[in-house]
């Protein structure tokens, strides 16, 4: 017996940062879209927890209990009263370390595999309950689509979508670190009055009307200036892809993944090869979305 789970990338169209909280996290205003990059996690039966993962920079993802993956495991089985006996196998095409929630997903994606293959029969909202547990993405990995996450992110309203967007998205040469990015972000804004983190009405509404124009005139990164402090080559991808005729160039999340959204799916071919051609990044994929959260693609 094995189970199969397909879950998807996510960009942020609007990550609203509020100031860093006593516990040390920071509240957000966090507008999620998953796009369709996936990770395939597949599980099967074994005498202990192993994860094992391949695809692109899989030399970079953690095999041991730090993996998300693994930690799901691991508290779907002690909610349940039974070992985590089980191997974890990544199919890994999200990029690593890029800002587009490869890891959550994973770890969203062994939740959703260990619940069908033990037949724990977890109801959503318990699973939506380990994975706040896990990380502030986690949630909307399962949940896919688009969403509003405010708190850390893992507290989700759905959001209704018009249309599909498309998007490329350029991988750096090297990750960045998240924890690393957020310090960067109180250390720019020290000092200051950070306001609270609100949802823009200007960006639900062209989410909800399936507007490209709307949507590029209204998508924001709070911690894109921390990125760019942190790794400022990236300010060179972001001017080659405006250059080549993207709508609008964000980095993805706390990077250092960059994200442009085009018209269509010719004009993604024609943004990506441009930035291919400018050297300013490593890989490049195209991607659209919304698309939908973690998904049982096998099992038998």
């Amino acid at each position: 017996m094995s189970v199969t789970v397909r879950v998807p990338a996510k960009v942020n169209v609007q990550l609203a940062v509020g100031a860093a909280r006593p516990d040390g996290f920071h509240d957000l205003a966090n507008v999620f879209l998953a796009v369709g990059l996936y990770d395939e996690i597949t599980v099967t039966p074994a005498d202990g927890l192993r994860v094992t993962c391949d695809g692109p920079d899989a030399d970079q993802v953690p095999l041991d209990r730090t993996n998300l993956a693994a930690r799901a495991a691991e508290a779907l089985a002690a909610r349940y009263g039974r070992s985590p006996d089980v191997h974890v196998h990544i199919g890994k095409d999200i990029p690593v370390a890029g800002g587009m929630a490869g890891g959550s997903a994973d770890g969203a994606g062994a939740l959703v595999a260990c619940d069908a293959l033990w037949g724990t029969g977890a109801s959503r909202d318990e699973l939506l309950e380990i994975c706040a547990e896990l990380g502030s993405d986690v949630p909307f990995s399962l949940v896919g689509g688009a969403a509003l996450g405010i708190g850390r992110g893992e507290r989700l309203t759905p959001l209704e979508v018009g249309g599909t967007f498309h998007w490329v998205f350029a991988m750096a040469g090297r990750g960045l670190s998240t924890p690393a990015v957020f310090r960067e972000f109180d250390r720019l804004g020290e000092g200051t009055d950070i306001p609270e983190p609100v949802a823009s009405g200007e960006l639900l509404a062209a989410l909800a009307k399936g507007d490209p124009d709307a949507l590029a005139a209204a998508v924001s990164n709070d911690l894109q200036p921390a990125a760019l402090s942190l790794f400022p080559e990236l300010a060179g991808t972001l001017a080659a892809g405006r250059a080549a005729g993207a709508l609008t160039a964000l980095v993805s999340g706390s990077g250092p993944t960059t994200a442009f959204l085009v018209r269509d799916p010719e004009a993604a071919a024609a943004v990506a090869q441009a930035l291919m051609s400018s050297g300013t990044c490593r890989t490049l994929r195209t991607a659209a979305g919304p698309v939908p959260g973690a998904t049982v693609a096998a099992a038998g």
